[in-house]
């Protein structure tokens, strides 16, 4: 995976992104043979030259300067996410250029977050890794999104499930901005982890398994994870609406605790502790660290009241 070329496709897609007015030039009408801004505007947004820009898109800039990169991420008005993104693009450290490259160890949770995970008995949580893979979770999580203990560990992957399992389109009310969530994750975990031969492989996979991830990805979103509303039509809880937060150990990014909870008193509260109450009470022939239930047997047979 070149940095140099996705700093190049980061750059020309956030630049077709924009309009003149969207940062007061003058438009003097007349067709644009390109999407959004010209290279030209840009520089001179920036105040590089137009030939230095153009290197810069052509990944022919080695080591542009910070205060060059803050100029075009005004320019191109870009948030914080996709400012230490095109940071992290711009200038790799220096082990993912010279070291070679090595199989990824497999990620094992952190101890405290597992002991926090089986504390919370009443709230969905699940501890996301690299790549987005699903390294822990609780039997409130699996009443919610369904059985992980069901799928082989290569396949417990947030943004694997979303895009190629089709009833993650069911559960999520807003399946498409969860995905589109997804795969800006995914780009900003790409350009903090530019030489992972298994997040390449899961790009790969998905880009070639969902035209909606393909056709996102070249789009190049960045955004990281951290907190928000999700919507759910659950097929035994209903419709849900449950805030989410994720957490983050200061010494390992890499890891997540992620946890869900409705607004107390709100009918999504009502119908999730119903539904924890269902998945406490339901028989499973699982050992304790893998309980959880089925999702996809019980979409296909919800019990009887």
């Amino acid at each position: 995976m070149s940095t140099a070329i996705n700093m190049g496709e980061f750059l020309r897609t956030r630049r077709a992104l924009l309009h003149p007015e969207d940062v007061a030039l003058p438009d003097f009408g007349g067709r644009r043979r390109v999407a959004g801004l010209r290279r030209e505007e840009i520089a001179q947004l920036a105040g590089v030259s137009v030939d230095y820009y153009t290197r810069m898109e052509q990944g022919r800039v080695p080591n542009p300067s910070g205060a060059v990169l803050d100029a075009l991420a005004r320019a191109l008005r870009l948030d914080g996410d996709a400012t230490r993104h095109l940071h992290r693009l711009a200038r790799p450290q220096p082990s993912a250029r010279h070291v070679p490259r090595l199989q990824p160890r497999p990620q094992r949770v952190r101890p405290m977050l597992q002991r926090m995970l089986d504390d919370l008995v009443d709230m969905p949580a699940m501890v996301m890794g690299r790549r987005m893979d699903i390294l822990a979770w609780n039997t409130a999580a699996v009443a919610l999104f369904g059985d992980y203990a069901d799928l082989d560990r290569a396949e417990r992957n947030i943004a694997r499930i979303t895009f190629l399992d089709a009833t993650s389109r069911e559960l999520y009310a807003d399946w498409s901005s969860c995905a589109r969530g997804n795969v800006a994750y995914l780009h900003m975990d790409a350009g903090r982890h530019p030489e992972d031969p298994q997040l390449a492989s899961l790009i790969g996979e998905l880009s070639m398994k969902s035209e909606d991830f393909r056709r996102w990805w070249a789009e190049h979103p960045v955004q990281d994870k951290t907190s928000g509303t999700k919507r759910f039509h659950h097929p035994m809880g209903g419709d849900l609406e449950l805030a989410y937060e994720t957490l983050r150990p200061s010494d390992d990014p890499d890891q997540a605790l992620i946890t869900y909870a409705a607004e107390p008193g709100s009918p999504s509260h009502d119908a999730l502790r119903m539904l924890l109450a269902w998945a406490t009470e339901a028989p499973s022939p699982m050992p304790a660290d893998d309980r959880a239930l089925n999702f996809r047997a019980v979409r296909a047979s919800p019990p009887t009241t």
